[in-house]
């Protein structure tokens, strides 16, 4: 069987540079565009402090976006032969998005004309200079404060120095900078996928993924926990051990516990039957964690159990496939999880889902390729919060 939450393999890192027109003026009328939304001559990369004045908020999946943004995956050096696939499968899941609220496609320059192509006239595909299609990872952590749009600069290493760092770790810096939006910096290395909020100030983090040598050696739980208090204006963090070594991302929460709602939570649960791996107990640990964890407000959550699909039954293949249903994405209108193959477990998950988002379509998207690569849903996906 193949092991649930295993990730993407180890990555080479590709050349190139670029910019991204995010078009994000409309959501908080920002400094350094101009009236017609064009960038000033002059940005203001600069950047505040982690825990500046006002009351910093990191929002809720859940609550309104401007829009979504997505990465092109740019290079058979990373994906060799799966390329084609991967890139049906992006293209298949930004043209989802974009019928129920805007996409921006990041794509190199020169593949730029050939994404648009594939994804159609609905997503806007800007250039610039990617390396792979992990948005979730490679942007900026957005936050609210002081009636704007901020944006954290997690200071992506390459999942802890497991690729070099090339296009992508030029991401966050650069959107920011070039459109003015203010960069909140903090000395936290982490990734986007390595957090989950229900944005009213409760937040899940895997310790394997934070509190490693690999991304911020000598920090002490106790220190990451302060850090991310102040740069994300969190004030309860629920620690989940996670698991060290045995994926890229060093096991990041959104492919183990995800909330639906202030003070419930969907935990992964392996298919019955299935041998007990590093990935299993991860799980296990996380169920007694969350089982006795309170929120920011001081309620107890409910725990859902979202169990598996069916190893023989699924459509995907690989020994990095990832068939947790954790990995969804919540949009403006409609919730997007994959679809594994497995009619039944398929069903089931969209049942779970259309409970908690009764007023969004539930859209199941087939991701088979970008499961291979370890990824999923969650992973190749950012929402930009819109204010109001």
């Amino acid at each position: 069987m193949t092991n649930a939450l295993s990730r993407r393999t180890l990555m080479r890192s590709l050349a190139g540079a670029g910019v991204l027109a995010l078009g994000l003026t409309a959501c908080n009328d920002l400094d350094g565009l101009d009236a017609g939304g064009a960038a000033s001559a002059s940005p203001q990369p600069g950047g505040t402090a982690a825990g500046g004045t006002g009351a910093r908020r990191f929002g809720a999946e859940w609550e309104k976006h401007l829009r979504t943004v997505m990465s092109w995956p740019a290079s058979e050096t990373v994906w060799g032969e799966q390329l084609p696939d991967v890139r049906r499968d992006v293209a298949g899941l930004a043209r989802a998005i974009s019928a129920r609220e805007p996409v921006v496609l990041m794509a190199r320059p020169e593949q730029a004309d050939a994404a648009r192509q594939a994804c159609g006239s609905a997503v806007e595909v800007v250039p610039i200079a990617v390396d792979d299609l992990w948005a979730r990872d490679t942007l900026p952590v957005f936050v609210e404060e002081d009636g704007k749009v901020k944006g954290v600069d997690f200071n992506f290493n390459g999942w802890g120095g497991k690729q070099q760092r090339g296009n992508d770790s030029k991401v966050a810096r650069t959107v920011l900078a070039r459109y003015g939006v203010e960069r909140v910096e903090t000395r936290l290395v982490a990734e986007g996928g390595s957090f989950e909020t229900d944005g009213q100030g409760t937040l899940m983090v895997t310790e394997s993924s934070v509190v490693n040598d690999n991304r911020n050696p000598g920090m002490s739980r106790d220190q990451v926990e302060a850090e991310l208090k102040k740069a994300l204006g969190v004030t309860e963090v629920i620690w989940l051990a996670g698991v060290k070594g045995k994926d890229i991302t060093d096991a990041h929460v959104d492919c183990l516990s995800r909330f639906v709602a202030p003070g419930v939570v969907l935990l992964d649960r392996a298919f019955p039957g299935s041998p007990a791996d590093v990935w299993s107990r991860a799980a296990d640990q996380a169920r007694g964690v969350l089982n006795d964890a309170t929120d920011a407000t001081g309620k107890k959550l409910q725990v859902i159990e979202l169990q598996q699909p069916d190893p023989d039954r699924i459509t995907g293949r690989g020994d990095a496939f990832v068939s947790s249903y954790m990995n969804f994405y919540i949009g403006n209108k409609g919730v997007y999880l994959p679809k594994f193959g497995d009619d039944r477990a398929d069903e089931r998950a969209q049942q779970v889902l259309r409970q908690y988002f009764p007023d969004r379509e539930i859209v199941p998207v087939r991701i088979d390729a970008i499961a291979a690569g370890g990824g999923g849903i969650h992973c190749a996906t950012h929402d930009v919060p819109a204010l109001g």
